[in-house]
């Protein structure tokens, strides 16, 4: 089970806590139906650790993010397991949300891999 509190946690101890004005997060859980409607059963779910490496280099990288985390699930999850967990540690939120949404979007792009089963 994912530990998004856990998550937060470990953002607070990060040495530049004090520069940080927002912590935001994302936890993405398996839906009980399909984008286009159907019942879903069960989702297979993979993480590209090389590629969501290079991506957490390159959200850090932005002005005013600190830390990003991630924590996933991996296999065959159930409907309303929860899937991944992503938190970002930044200055301002004009900084923190638009990180977040774009680390979340690449993630799934191109760092995760699932298949519905209805």
């Amino acid at each position: 089970m994912i530990d998004l509190n856990k998550l937060i946690q470990t953002i607070k101890r990060h040495p530049d806590y004090n520069k940080m004005g927002m912590i935001a997060s994302h936890l993405g859980v398996v839906r009980g139906n399909s984008l286009d409607g159907r019942q879903i059963s069960s989702l297979d779910v993979s993480f590209k650790k090389n590629i969501i490496d290079n991506i957490i280099a390159n959200i850090k990288s932005l002005p005013g993010i600190y830390e990003v985390l991630i924590e996933s699930s991996q296999g065959n999850l159930k409907v309303g397991e929860d899937i991944m967990a992503i938190v970002i540690g930044g200055d301002t939120r004009s900084h923190v949300f638009p990180a977040l949404i774009e680390f979340v979007n690449q993630v799934k792009d191109k760092g995760a891999k699932k298949k519905e089963y209805f």
